[in-house]
């Protein structure tokens, strides 16, 4: 059954934060928790990747403290008794959200959710950088043929949603109905202007289009983080998905 989900819930902020020279772990956890900080009582999820594996997840506790939903992109690909394992080792630390990849297949993906019942565990279908060159190479069709296929794996293992493109949303909803929750990186707030952009362009969207097509969260990055205020660019987003919502 789909979420009905207030405009803030529909938000992923991506605190994807790399180091300078010099600089380590300690400084990313500096960056990610003072963006928290600043976001609190917004009431948005704040997604954390490299940080996670680097530095450990007493993390994801520390950004909840700050009143934030975290979402752990870790994208998790292995065989079934690893990804077992891993489900268990996040038990603990509680993450609304997490990422594993529909590659490693329905088993994998089964005994993942088995371990946490309560983590809205969602399936990485195609990475938003690649082509329909680069799918065609890889699984010897296009994009959107290759976004289903893994689709349809996610929906064996029955996990709880899928990561794609806003491009692929629209044939996924018309596929899959309610059955899933559809999660899309690769936003571009109309307001923002992102220079040495690595997303295909191709498969990048607005947040209105995004959530009129089907999207039920969108996750934003550099537009935000790289904001002067990124609260008020949270805010400005946040109009954005309510406009959508209403129309």
């Amino acid at each position: 059954m789909r979420k009905v989900l207030k405009p803030e819930e529909r938000l992923i902020v991506a605190a994807d934060f790399k180091p300078p020279a010099g600089r380590g772990g300690d400084w990313v956890i500096k960056q990610i928790l003072a963006l928290a900080k600043s976001l609190n009582g917004t009431g948005v999820c704040l997604k954390v990747n490299s940080a996670l594996r680097a530095c450990g997840y007493d993390l994801i506790d520390e950004i909840q403290f700050h009143g934030l939903q975290v979402f752990a992109d870790l994208k998790l690909f292995d065989i079934s008794e690893t990804l077992s394992t891993d489900g268990a080792l996040l038990h603990k630390a509680k993450p609304e959200l997490l990422t594993t990849v529909c590659a490693a297949g329905t088993t994998a993906m089964r005994k993942l959710k088995a371990e946490l019942p309560d983590t809205e565990v969602l399936g990485v279908t195609v990475l938003t950088s690649l082509t329909d060159t680069d799918t065609l190479a890889m699984y010897g069709c296009n994009t959107e043929e290759a976004v289903l296929r893994f689709a349809q794996v996610a929906a064996h293992a029955q996990i709880d949603g899928l990561i794609s493109s806003p491009k692929e949303v629209e044939v996924l909803r018309e596929r899959f109905g309610d059955n899933f929750s559809l999660n899309t990186p690769a936003i571009r707030p109309q307001w923002s202007i992102v220079d040495a952009d690595d997303q295909n362009p191709d498969r990048v969207m607005t947040p209105a289009k995004a959530i009129q097509a089907g999207a039920d969260r969108i996750i934003v990055g550099r537009p935000i983080v790289r904001a002067t205020n990124p609260r008020d660019a949270v805010m400005r987003t946040l109009d954005e998905i309510a406009s959508a919502i209403a129309q």
